[in-house]
């Protein structure tokens, strides 16, 4: 009898074992007591909120000088625009990794900065005189890329920019692309104010589909892909054959592209620590979620991984596309700091949290 009752209550365990056991893909429920909600509501309000309202605040501005400049095209005019487009385009840094609600329905982040800008589409919309700027196949011929050829790219020097504006329909296609950039980024700063902020904070679940899954995965995605590599990687040739130096961001500017990308990963390291900037109170982010689990050393590791990538991007050149040309060992060096990171999100803190990986990886790292 002892026996049997021995058989039977093992028998009982495994069941119990087994029926844990989640079916949306091997997540279950959360197997942890973090507060996810308390981590959902300061990233919503404290960091993703604000920022969208930044953004659109240095668009209205992009916008108003855009029209003062083809008003009247001149180089005072075209340095303040060209001012103004600099510091929306930073604001920018800071929202592309909430690929998430509205600007995943929207394929915001593929209308706003697709990167190189496809000049002959550019230059074909503004002699056709009639365009669809949100159709797929202008993707990239729109957003801050386009934006940038048409202040710094379309001519050889300023005073020929200046005639292309006063004798053509560059100040149209300039003014569109700007009304577009505001028009989208409307939409997604209204659905997160009035409807997709309480979705995210309840959405809580460890399912392939919770919010907050969702997220953690597009956080992860957006530093291996929109950081890692196409700010580095792919300029650098670490996918080709060769170095593709023109694929860097903000050729034509050819002065920030160093400088957006710190401020990307400065974002990126304000985030996992739960800080709206890096002076900002520290709130609940990933870092806090890992020493809930005891992971206090991959949390500090994490830190230290991105301040050691920080180190090799801050002492390349303003312009990234130099650096390719000049001296590409620099940008492989800032590249393989950045991919120890990718490592630590990707294998170390998903595991941590239990997290599937809900994209795929074609990039062959």
């Amino acid at each position: 009898m002892k026996k049997l009752a021995y058989i039977f209550t093992l028998m009982l365990i495994v069941a119990a074992c087994s029926g844990s056991d989640d079916s949306d893909n091997g997540s279950g429920s959360t197997p942890d007591n973090y507060n996810r909600a308390a981590m959902q509501t300061n990233l919503a309000d404290n960091i993703i909120i604000p920022r969208y309202q930044d953004l659109k605040t240095g668009l209205e501005t992009l916008a108003t000088l855009g029209d003062t400049f083809t008003a009247t095209p001149n180089q005072t005019n075209l340095d303040n625009l060209r001012a103004a487009f600099v510091n929306a385009y930073k604001d920018w840094q800071l929202v592309e990794p909430f690929n998430i609600g509205q600007a995943e329905v929207l394929q915001y982040s593929f209308q706003m900065n697709v990167y190189p800008t496809t000049t002959a589409d550019i230059e074909a919309n503004i002699a056709n005189g009639t365009y669809d700027l949100t159709a797929v196949g202008n993707n990239d011929a729109v957003g801050f890329p386009a934006v940038d050829y048409m202040l710094h790219g379309i001519a050889a020097t300023d005073t020929e920019i200046l005639n292309k504006y006063a004798t053509s329909n560059y100040a149209a296609y300039l003014t569109d692309l700007i009304a577009q950039m505001n028009s989208l980024t409307q939409t997604v700063l209204t659905d997160w104010t009035t409807n997709y902020r309480a979705v995210f904070i309840s959405s809580t679940s460890n399912t392939v589909s919770s919010a907050v899954n969702k997220f953690i995965n597009d956080y992860i995605f957006y530093y291996e892909k929109g950081l890692r590599a196409n700010k580095f990687g792919i300029p650098a040739g670490v996918f080709s054959t060769n170095p593709l130096a023109d694929k860097a961001e903000a050729v034509y500017n050819g002065t920030i592209s160093r400088d957006l990308s710190i401020i990307a990963l400065d974002n990126v390291q304000n985030i996992f620590n739960g800080k709206a900037t890096s002076t900002s109170p520290t709130g609940e982010g990933f870092y806090n979620y890992l020493i809930e689990l005891d992971r206090a050393d991959l949390a500090t590791l994490i830190n230290t991984r991105i301040n050691n990538a920080r180190q090799k991007i801050q002492v390349l050149n303003a312009d990234l596309k130099t650096q390719v040309e000049t001296d590409n060992t620099k940008m492989t060096e800032a590249y393989d700091a950045l991919q120890l990171v990718v490592i630590s999100f990707k294998v170390d803190m998903l595991q941590a949290f239990n997290v599937s990986v809900d994209y795929v990886d074609a990039d062959g790292d």
